[in-house]
C-alpha cells in the first residue's frame, strides 16, 4: 500500500483504534474516530467539486477541525495549504491567489476579516466555516457552507488516484526578494521525513507530543506526521504565555516537545519542578544560546535535548545527538537518517574539512520546487555531480544558501546565511516584504530592514528610514501603521529615522553591511 500522509492515520486506526490521536482543550479524538471523520470530510470535499491536486487552504488556529481539514484534503486527492493564523488579510489573499486555492476552511471571525479581500481570489470557489452555528454568512460569488453541512453533504465519490510522488502540501515561507514562496511537498517528502525523525528521536506509540508551533511551519506540521507515523497522541496548543506550556506538559504528561530558540530562552527561565514525563525536546530554526542550553539541562537532567538544523525546501537536514552536547554544543550535528549533507564550493566540488562551503541536502525529502516560480526554483533546486559518471540523469538536490563547515569527524558547524533573510523567532522574514509595507505608508523616502543580533529573538528586525520632504516622521506612528498590515513576528523591534541619506556602497546601492555594523550592538545589553 502506498504511504500517503492520511494513510498514517488510517493505518494507526487499524492497529490501535481506541488509542488517543488528538487532544485539544477538553476534546479527545481517538484514531478510529479521527479516521472516520477524515473519510467523511474528504467525501464532502469531493462533493464540493474538488479535483485532483487542487488546493485547499486552512486558515485556523490549532484545533481538531484544523487537523481534520488538512488530512481530509489529502484523502480527497487535493493539496493542503496551511495558512499561518497570525497573517493579515492581505497576506492571506496573496497565498490564496498565488496557488489558486479552490476551497478555504476557516472560522467565522477570520472570514469576517477576509471579506474585503476574498473577491480578489479569483479561483476560490467555496468556503467552509467551522463554527457557523447560526448558519454561514452570505458572500457574493462564493458558496459558503458550515462544517456540519460538509459532513452531511458527503456522498459516495470515487477516490481520486494519488501516488506518493504527487503533491501533498504547499507551505509558504518568506523569500529574500519580497513575496512568500510556496514550497511544494510530495506525500513521499512528508512521510519520509516523519520516518527519519522517528528513527533518531525513538518515537513510540505511547508518546504524547505537544504541538505549539504553527502547522503552516514545516517543523510544526512535522509534529503531527511524526505522531501519526507511530500512532502516538498529539496535543494541540495555542499558548498565550510560556508558563502555559509548562503547565500543560505537567497536566498531559507530555513526552516530546519541539520549539524554536526564542521560546526556549523564555522557557529556560521558568520553574520546571515536578516535570518528569518529558523524554525529549528538540530545537530548530536558529542557534540555541549556550546559557539557555545549560539552564534547560539543569532544570531537566533526564530529558534528551536534540539540536537540529533544517530548511523547508528539504525538511530536516541535521541533528546533534544528546550525547554530543558536552563535546560540541555549537555543532548542528550530522545528517538525519536517509539523508546526505554535502559541503560544496561554488563550482560544485567538495570542500575539505574546515573549509567553508554551501550546505547542500540530497535525499528523499528534497521538495518539488517553488509553486509557479521557475526562476527561484532553479536557484535552490540544482543538480549535484553524480558519484557514478554513467548515470544519464543528474540528481536534484536542495542548495540551502547557508555557509557551513565540516570537521574531520563529519560534524557540521553553521557559519552564516548568504542572502539578506532575517531569522527572527524561528521565522524567515524577507526584508523586502517589510520594506514594502513601510513604503506603502507614503511617509518615507528610503527604507531598509535588517536583522541584528538579539538575545531572545535570534535576530531583531531593525528598520532605518529617511522621511519624505515636508513630512514630519515619527517612529511610533510608523510602527503603528506597520501593525495594521504585518503580523507580530514581522514587526520592527526598532525604527530609526535619519535626516541624511542612507549610506551607499560602490555600486550605488544602500550599504546594508555598513548599517548592520552600526546597529549590531543595539540589543547587546538586554538581559538574557
Amino acid at each position: 500500500m502506498t504511504d500517503l500522509i492520511h494513510d498514517l492515520i488510517l493505518k494507526a486506526a487499524d492497529r490501535t483504534p481506541d488509542a488517543e490521536a488528538l487532544l485539544y482543550q477538553d476534546q479527545i479524538m481517538g484514531y478510529a474516530s479521527l479516521a472516520e471523520e477524515i473519510e467523511a470530510k474528504s467525501s464532502g470535499l469531493r462533493a464540493l467539486g474538488l479535483s485532483r491536486s487542487e488546493r485547499v487552504a486552512v486558515y485556523l488556529e490549532k484545533r481538531l477541525e484544523t487537523v481534520v481539514a488538512l488530512f481530509a484534503t489529502s484523502a480527497a486527492g487535493g493539496v493542503l495549504v496551511p495558512v499561518n493564523p497570525v497573517l493579515k488579510p492581505e497576506q492571506v489573499a496573496y497565498i490564496l491567489t498565488d496557488c489558486n486555492v479552490r476551497i478555504l476552511v476557516t472560522s467565522l471571525e477570520r472570514l469576517k476579516l477576509l471579506q474585503a479581500v476574498l473577491p480578489s481570489c479569483h479561483d476560490l470557489h467555496a468556503v467552509v466555516v467551522v463554527d457557523a452555528k447560526d448558519g454561514p454568512p452570505v458572500i457574493a460569488g462564493l458558496f459558503v457552507m458550515s462544517w456540519e453541512a460538509l459532513h452531511a453533504a458527503n456522498r459516495i465519490c470515487a477516490a481520486l488516484p494519488t501516488i506518493d510522488s504527487d503533491m501533498a502540501a504547499i507551505l509558504y515561507t518568506s523569500g529574500s526578494t519580497g513575496k512568500p514562496k510556496g514550497v511544494v511537498l510530495s506525500h513521499r517528502n512528508l512521510v519520509a521525513g516523519a520516518k527519519s525523525v522517528t528513527q533518531y528521536l525513538g518515537n513510540q506509540h505511547d508518546d504524547r507530543i505537544l504541538t505549539v508551533l504553527p502547522l503552516s511551519f514545516d517543523y510544526g506540521l512535522s509534529q503531527l506526521t511524526t505522531a501519526f507515523y507511530v500512532g502516538a497522541a498529539n496535543v494541540l496548543m495555542n499558548y498565550l504565555l510560556p508558563r502555559d506550556i509548562v503547565h500543560i506538559i505537567k497536566e498531559q504528561q507530555i513526552t516530546g516537545l519541539a520549539t524554536v530558540p526564542p521560546l526556549w530562552i523564555q522557557l529556560a527561565q521558568l520553574d520546571w519542578g515536578q516535570v518528569s514525563s518529558l523524554r525529549y525536546m528538540t530545537s530548530s530554526g536558529g542557534a540555541m544560546p549556550r546559557s539557555t542550553l545549560e539552564r534547560l539541562r539543569k532544570a531537566l537532567p533526564v530529558t534528551q535535548i536534540f539540536l537540529m538544523y533544517g530548511f523547508t525546501e528539504a525538511f530536516r537536514s541535521t541533528y546533534l545527538a544528546p550525547e554530543e552536547l558536552d563535546r560540541r554544543p555549537d555543532s548542528i550535528g550530522k545528517a538525519i537518517p536517509n539523508v546526505e549533507v554535502l559541503v560544496l564550493r561554488e563550482d560544485g566540488s567538495h570542500c575539505v574539512s574546515g573549509e567553508p562551503g554551501e550546505l547542500v541536502h540530497r535525499g528523499v525529502s528534497v521538495a518539488m520546487g517553488y509553486w509557479n516560480d521557475m526562476g527561484k526554483t532553479a536557484m535552490c533546486f540544482k543538480p549535484v555531480k553524480p558519484y557514478e559518471p554513467g548515470l544519464p540523469l543528474a540528481e536534484i538536490a536542495a542548495w540551502s544558501g547557508d555557509t557551513v563547515q565540516m570537521d574531520e569527524e563529519g560534524f557540521l558547524y553553521f557559519i552564516e546565511r548568504r542572502d539578506e533573510m532575517i531569522k527572527t523567532s524561528g521565522y524567515r522574514v524577507s526584508p523586502t516584504e517589510v520594506e514594502e509595507i513601510v513604503y506603502a505608508t507614503e511617509c518615507v523616502a528610503e527604507a531598509v530592514a535588517i536583522g541584528v543580533p538579539h538575545p531572545v529573538l535570534g535576530q531583531a528586525i531593525v528598520v532605518i528610514v529617511t522621511a519624505r520632504k515636508d513630512i514630519q516622521l515619527d517612529a511610533d506612528n510608523l510602527l503603528a501603521a506597520c501593525k495594521q498590515r504585518l503580523p507580530a513576528y514581522m514587526l520592527p523591534s526598532h525604527i530609526e529615522v535619519r535626516e541624511v541619506n542612507l549610506p551607499r556602497n560602490p555600486n550605488g546601492k544602500v550599504d546594508r553591511k555598513l548599517l548592520f555594523q552600526e546597529m549590531q550592538h543595539l540589543f547587546a545589553r538586554i538581559d538574557q
